[in-house]
């Protein structure tokens, strides 16, 4: 089966991109935006909402696959490409793009989603947000072709198991949100809330009392509300705020997070990038220290790498170090899809953790498939850390 005809088409993403330097920088917050000058590559604003190019291929016998080229709330942060403007690149995907797909046999996913992830424009690689959607639809279509799920053509293709179990899943929410918090432990969501703690002295308090009380607040409301055998895990994704709090002094800063551990109980705790440090060597070798001073005081919490731990390659450098429980798998950072199959696979060699990039919300209703497939064509995939 090959493509017959390319489509391509503007849209809006899900959500917003977010620029986290003009905020910890101290722009002013007004509602939902920020008032300020932008400063991370690709902004004009401080928020902004974020845009799509969706791709369809259609097949020969007139099934249409598709495709979404989107990118994460914080985009050109520690490492990631620009933020995606769709309007930037539909010219030369119309154009440049299209006609490499038209006519192409898409009997197997791997090779045409190697080719499009390794193209080169003007010797440079397409932005990831290209790579991802054009290999989401590669995906799709060679599913589509053999009449199977994109979990069968994962697992025919990579030898992996398709799961027999719901994948855990995080539910993320607002901190100021108390009913979305009773939404989710009603709904037994396996994580939550995540709750973005991005300021130090807003959101996590300068002696830390904000972020405690917040974690005990949760904890608490599971317990009054949540049924009797229902069991999560508590997930917070800090920002580096604490790095920022304890002016990276990981020792004390391991302190806090035994205190955080207390006030999480019974609940496990995980916590998503506890600092954000200058380059990609000082950030693996911070966590690997902070670690080891957890192990070293019997603090029972889940350290999630996210911010420089972008791409493939990043994944594996962190892996190797072992220097957190777990990576966070951002599937539009890693550009093609193929490239978040082979990560899980190799964070799962290493006896590593991963979990999903779910929450950059910048996705349409069919790209949820799209991640649903993937997830359940990789048994291996874990959406937490191994600690529990």
């Amino acid at each position: 089966m090959r493509v017959r005809s390319v489509i391509c088409s503007l849209g809006r993403s899900g959500y917003m991109h977010r620029d986290l330097m003009a905020i910890k920088s101290g722009a002013k917050q007004d509602g939902f935006v920020f008032h300020g000058k932008a400063l991370s590559p690709g902004f004009q604003k401080i928020v902004e909402p974020a845009t799509i190019v969706s791709v369809m291929l259609e097949l020969e016998d007139g099934q249409i696959a598709f495709g979404d080229c989107a990118d994460v709330i914080l985009a050109g942060v520690a490492g990631r490409d620009p933020a995606f403007r769709g309007e930037d690149h539909i010219d030369y995907l119309r154009r440049e793009i299209a006609p490499l797909l038209e006519g192409r046999d898409v009997a197997k996913f791997r090779d045409n989603a190697k080719d499009f992830d390794q193209h080169r424009r003007g010797g440079k690689p397409l932005h990831t947000a290209v790579r991802y959607g054009l290999t989401q639809a590669l995906l799709h279509v060679t599913a589509l072709a053999q009449k199977k799920t994109m979990a069968e053509i994962i697992a025919a293709e990579y030898g992996t198991a398709i799961s027999k179990r719901p994948i855990p899943i995080l539910a993320s929410g607002h901190k100021d949100d108390p009913l979305q918090l009773d939404r989710t432990i009603l709904k037994r969501a396996d994580l939550l809330p995540h709750a973005s703690f991005t300021v130090v002295k807003d959101h996590v308090g300068l002696e830390g009392e904000k972020l405690l009380a917040f974690v005990s607040q949760v904890s608490k409301r599971i317990r009054q509300i949540g049924d009797a055998d229902y069991k999560p895990r508590i997930h917070v994704d800090v920002y580096g705020t604490l790095g920022e709090l304890f002016d990276m002094q990981l020792a004390p800063l391991a302190d806090y997070l035994g205190q955080l551990a207390q006030a999480a109980q019974p609940y496990g705790l995980l916590v998503e990038s506890p600092i954000i440090a200058d380059t990609q060597d000082m950030q693996i070798a911070s966590f690997e220290k902070l670690r080891s001073l957890l192990k070293e005081k019997g603090i029972a919490v889940g350290l999630i790498a996210d911010e420089w731990c972008n791409t493939l390659e990043d994944i594996k450098l962190f892996a190797d170090a072992s220097a957190s429980d777990y990576v966070q798998i951002k599937t539009p950072d890693l550009g093609g899809v193929n490239n978040t199959i082979e990560a899980v696979i190799y964070c799962r060699a290493k006896k590593m953790g991963s979990s999903h990039g779910q929450r950059d919300r910048s996705f349409s209703s069919h790209l949820d498939a799209h991640r649903t497939g993937l997830l359940a064509g990789l048994h291996a995939f874990q959406a937490g850390p191994r600690c529990r």
